[in-house]
């Protein structure tokens, strides 16, 4: 699995999932659970891997809606 994205922004994460599931790309999110460690003030960012073969379509389909770079 590849990182595509890392933020602490929760509705940024929610979009660029439901961009991937909409053109077939099974995205995973990590981290969720780190708020036990931080007291839940979100300040650990969560990462949305992709696996390897996906990465590159995964890219511009987040660029492509102004979430990630070309």
């Amino acid at each position: 699995m590849k990182e595509l994205l890392r933020t602490t922004d929760p509705v940024k994460l929610a979009i660029a999932t439901a961009l991937l599931e909409g053109e077939g790309i099974t995205a995973f999110q990590m981290d969720v659970h780190m708020s036990v460690l931080e007291g839940s003030i979100g300040i650990l960012p969560r990462r949305l891997m992709v696996a390897d073969g996906d990465l590159e379509t995964a890219q511009v389909v987040l660029a492509d809606n102004g979430l990630g770079e070309a």
